[in-house]
């Protein structure tokens, strides 16, 4: 069994603290332990390990996410990494050639697909893994994790099982499906329910062997190399809609645990162990109130009960609860830069930002580097640089010439030279940015590793 968690989305649901590099499962907001907060990728990485899973896994994302998945899951976490973004088929079947073409998986094994933040108990991977027995004992082509409604939510997709028939299946642990509804109206879904629907959580399995035979009848390449080459021409489409609902032999497990999509404010801020993370207060008189603070100015929150208030370098939303879902609209067509990331370094946080008439860029950048971590050794086409060392200590080399470093100094940074830095104790960078363009893009890197670059450059 070969495990593919999707990890996409634009980050646009939990504005202003995710954006296009720190999508929603990247936010440290789920209490692990006293004091100790973990991110929903972090959670479900963990719960894979503790059910012998994740050595099973790969995560399937896009380029913007790779720094922040090493940040906080480590770097030697497999991932299958799409040229751009598109939509879960293409994203699946660059996957499934990956392991098909590179790994050399074998047809008949079969392959879990389920997204990499849904908020659910340790016993949910129970059937997750008996996904794998119902695909290798039946003559099933799909089979999908099901989720017993809790209410008639009109935002879920819903499975519908065969009624009156498959006692067989429905003893073995499954049912048939002989159909599908996407996000219908609350009488819809009332009367789905009593027709014994069940909520699509996305968690589905399939041999490799069928899904390279659906590409093969598309006209696709099964050949890694060539999905990658031709990705762009791939339909932009959802997995559900051009492979799942026609398929001919569709089971569905059945599951009635807890199960939950923290896809917006509301839902999220239900399972915070706490209605207050940053810097601020909320009085007494406030009820079901939650602030989460990013900026390192206190915020509070007076007499307002049912409301969330989120504050990030990227902007401010208040917000009644059953309205949150509603930032999604609102900020879908915004065009701004992330003003924080998180990378496998460290993070950085954009301070100020100009642009001049005659059109040149000015970008202020407060950056932490961890201990023991380093940058890139790079270069810019675009844009010079100055940094300014005020906490910490580490090694800078700057056109292959290495130095050492500490609080008060002043590097600067010419545009094409080449540069990195590792920090020996955590080091706290002011980076001022100038050019004739300003973004994450103009990035050219040399070297990865500082013990690579070292001995390139004979500063072993």
């Amino acid at each position: 069994m070969k495990l593919i968690l999707l990890s996409g989305g634009s980050g646009k649901r939990l504005w202003p603290l995710s954006n296009d590099s720190r999508s929603k499962q990247f936010l440290k907001m789920l209490t692990r332990a006293e004091d100790e907060l973990e991110s929903m990728v972090q959670r479900i990485w963990r719960q894979l390990d503790s059910n012998q899973l994740s050595n099973h896994a790969y995560i399937s994302t896009s380029k913007t996410q790779v720094d922040i998945i090493q940040s906080q899951l480590g770097t030697e976490v497999p991932l299958i990494i799409e040229p751009q973004r598109r939509d879960t088929f293409p994203a699946i079947t660059l996957a499934a050639a990956y392991l098909y073409s590179i790994i050399g998986v074998n047809r008949n094994e079969v392959i879990i697909v389920m997204p990499v933040d849904p908020f659910v108990e340790n016993q949910f991977f129970n059937k997750v893994k008996e996904l794998e027995d119902v695909i290798l004992d039946s003559t099933m082509e799909i089979a999908l994790i099901g989720v017993h409604p809790t209410y008639a939510s009109t935002k879920y997709g819903y499975i519908i099982p065969e009624k009156g028939k498959g006692d067989c299946e429905q003893a073995r642990g499954y049912i048939n499906v002989i159909g599908f509804k996407e996000k219908p109206t609350e009488e819809q879904a009332k009367h789905l329910i009593k027709n014994q629907a069940l909520w699509n959580c996305g968690v589905f399995a399939f041999k490799l062997g069928y899904m390279i035979d659906q590409l093969e009848k598309r006209g696709f390449p099964a050949q890694y190399d060539k999905v990658i080459e031709n990705y762009s021409s791939l339909p932009k489409i959802s997995f559900d809609y051009e492979i799942v609902e026609k398929a001919k032999r569709i089971a569905v497990i059945p599951y009635n645990g807890y199960w939950k999509d923290l896809g917006t404010w509301n839902t999220l801020t239900e399972e915070m162990e706490t209605n207050i993370l940053g810097s601020g207060s909320i009085s007494h008189d406030c009820s079901n109130t939650h602030l989460i603070n990013e900026l390192e100015v206190p915020v509070f929150v007076l007499g307002a009960s049912n409301i969330v208030v989120a504050t990030s370098p990227d902007g401010i939303l208040v917000s009644e609860k059953s309205a949150s879902h509603q930032v999604k609209e609102i900020v879908k067509d915004m065009e701004q830069r992330p003003m924080f990331e998180e990378r496998r370094w460290g993070w950085y946080r954009v301070l100020d930002y100009k642009k001049s008439t005659e059109g040149k860029e000015v970008l202020t950048k407060r950056l932490f580097v961890f201990a023991g971590h380093n940058l890139s050794y790079q270069y810019h086409h675009y844009r010079s640089e100055v940094w300014v060392v005020v906490e910490g200590e580490g090694e800078f080399v700057l056109n292959d010439k290495l130095s050492y470093v500490k609080k008060g100094d002043v590097l600067t940074i010419p545009l094409g030279a080449k540069h990195g830095i590792k920090a020996s104790s955590d080091l706290e960078i002011i980076e001022v940015q100038m050019g004739s363009k300003l973004d994450e893009g103009d990035i050219v890197r040399l070297f990865m590793s500082w013990e690579e670059m070292k001995k390139a450059i004979g500063s072993e």
